[in-house]
């Protein structure tokens, strides 16, 4: 979670042949500042160490490796000691949203993700963050409601709040947790287990919330729509997404 725990370019190769709305940017953009940004073809990445001044010591840098209209590929590493149970980072790549829809509006939320971290021998989730609010104009770093879906829990990391039991949402079972962050109401799904490739229709999510937990679909605001890691401790840890794609309808 962003607020309690919970890259340009070198030389530029286009395939002269390609048609526009495939032509691959190839890039290697690093990103080694606290907030350091890169963005291109509706997506955007974010170096965001958020809570590094909890760290004894540390540091993260994040590269971009392509990028195209179908998705990105991309990296951080990073190592972090102290202070166990804060995040210090949660570095992410967002797909670039439009203000002002309702997720009642919105149809599906279709992404697809493969990922790995060169070892699991560190504190951290892998993990989807999505934040909606009233205001179409409200501030990214936060929301009304907050969905996260973690599709990893390394080290015996927890999310917010507590679980409230197993359910099912597009053929899969999570263990949902439901908290408060702040005043922000907070919904996890956990897998079971890790899941290293994953493709769903995020907005499925938004629908069981609403079927079951109350979430009032027709006037809350979709914000952000992103996928990181939230870094505790360890490492030297590389995580590198060999694909991300994320489409809104």
């Amino acid at each position: 979670m962003k607020l309690s725990l919970l890259v340009q370019l070198g030389s530029v190769a286009l395939a002269a042949a390609a048609p526009s709305a495939v032509i691959e940017q190839r890039q290697l953009k690093s990103l080694c500042q606290q907030y350091d940004y890169w963005s291109g073809n509706g997506y955007e990445v974010l170096n965001n160490l958020w809570g590094k001044d909890a760290a004894s010591s540390g540091s993260q840098c994040t590269y971009v490796d392509s990028s195209s209209n179908n998705g990105v590929a991309w990296r951080t590493t990073w190592t972090w000691q102290g202070a166990q149970n804060n995040v210090k980072s949660y570095v992410y790549i967002g797909k670039q949203v439009s203000r002002g829809r309702t997720m009642a509006s919105i149809n599906s939320m279709q992404t697809s993700v493969s990922w790995r971290y060169n070892t699991e021998n560190i504190r951290a989730n892998v993990a989807y963050d999505i934040f909606t609010a009233a205001d179409p104009n409200h501030v990214n770093s936060s929301g009304d409601y907050e969905l996260m879906i973690w599709l990893a829990r390394l080290g015996n990391v927890y999310p917010i709040g507590s679980s409230v039991g197993t359910v099912n949402v597009g053929g899969k079972s999570w263990d949902l947790w439901v908290g408060y962050n702040g005043s922000m109401r907070v919904y996890s799904f956990i897998a079971t287990g890790t899941t290293y490739s994953w493709s769903g229709d995020v907005k499925q999510f938004f629908n069981y919330l609403q079927s079951n937990q109350g979430y009032p679909a027709s006037s809350q605001h979709l914000i952000v729509y992103q996928f990181g890691t939230e870094a505790f401790t360890g490492g030297p840890a590389t995580m590198t997404v060999s694909q991300f794609s994320a489409n809104l309808n």
